[in-house]
């Protein structure tokens, strides 16, 4: 089976060209066969009838034998009619040749030298495991996916891999750990993907891999998703602790810089209406209040000063 390898999704996947792709097969509604065949059957029943009551020994044997064939041929013809329920469809062969693949539902006929191997057409679900891997930082995380797909392609799902569920589950097994270790679950950039920070960006390369990865099984995603992304419990404590700090931390920040801005308009308001004049040491000082005052968390102690800040 020949193969070549494309850049198609960040350099992981390998096309293989399919040797079959689906075509529509020869079929004819199944009504009119049904009813030929049903006529041949009376027929035949007929003429053996007929036959039994001739006295003629040649004449007896031959419409025996007629009655017999045609029977024996109406039975066989019936024998191509097959039933296609909607989300289904039949794939037919010809002494191991592929003949075409019928999706028509209801009643149709075909060759009755054919086999014909049900496929299921409709959208299906498939759930991974929980995996754990290491992210791109090298933590062990478990992880789990849900992928949606149908089968596009008969053709392909049947002849191009040994067998096709089985194919989905791996290659959505081997995708979803390939995302996890390419990617940190939190980022310590933050211009960087991450797996909790960045759920649709990095489930739409999920997507994006798994069709290029099962596309040579006739295989459609529809929709994949995380269901599961966490911590492995070695490491969960440790973990929920650097997060509770970084959210500390972003929150100080944040306090900083507005008590800092606070601190700006003050001044300026004080020197706009003239209310005091301050010279360096005494902006300092007010500086130095104001931000232990806005940036403490705990409330402030007033302090009365009855001297100068020179004595």
């Amino acid at each position: 089976m020949p193969a070549t390898s494309t850049p198609a999704t960040d350099d992981v996947t390998l096309r293989v060209t399919p040797q079959v792709r689906e075509l529509p097969a020869h079929s004819v509604h199944g009504g009119a066969a049904l009813l030929l065949g049903l006529i041949g059957v009376v027929g035949g029943a007929a003429l053996i009838v007929v036959g039994a009551t001739v006295f003629s020994a040649g004449a007896k044997a031959g419409l025996i034998a007629a009655g017999a064939v045609v029977m024996a041929a109406a039975f066989f013809a019936m024998g191509g009619l097959n039933t296609v329920a909607p989300g289904e469809a039949r794939v037919v062969q010809l002494f191991g040749r592929y003949r075409g693949t019928i999706r028509t539902d209801g009643l149709r006929w075909v060759n009755p030298l054919t086999s014909r191997e049900k496929i299921s057409t409709r959208v299906r679900n498939h759930e991974t495991a929980v995996l754990k891997v290491n992210d791109a930082y090298g933590n062990p995380i478990e992880l789990a996916a849900v992928v949606v797909w149908k089968v596009k392609d008969t053709a392909q799902a049947m002849f191009e891999v040994d067998d096709f569920l089985e194919f989905v589950s791996t290659q959505t097994e081997a995708a979803v750990r390939h995302i996890a270790i390419e990617y940190p679950y939190d980022s310590h950039d933050e211009a960087g993907l991450s797996l909790r920070g960045n759920a649709e960006e990095i489930t739409e390369k999920l997507a994006v891999e798994l069709r290029a990865r099962v596309e040579a099984a006739g295989v459609h995603i529809i929709e994949s998703r995380f269901t599961h992304l966490a911590y492995a419990p070695e490491i969960a404590s440790a973990m929920l602790q650097r997060q509770q700090a970084g959210a500390v931390v972003a929150a100080r920040r944040e306090i900083v810089d507005g008590a800092v801005g606070m601190v700006e308009a003050a001044l300026a308001r004080i020197e706009e209406r003239g209310l005091v004049e301050l010279d360096g040491e005494r902006k300092a000082a007010m500086v130095s209040n104001l931000l232990v005052v806005l940036c403490g968390d705990r409330s402030a102690q007033p302090v009365l000063n009855t001297g100068t800040l020179y004595q």
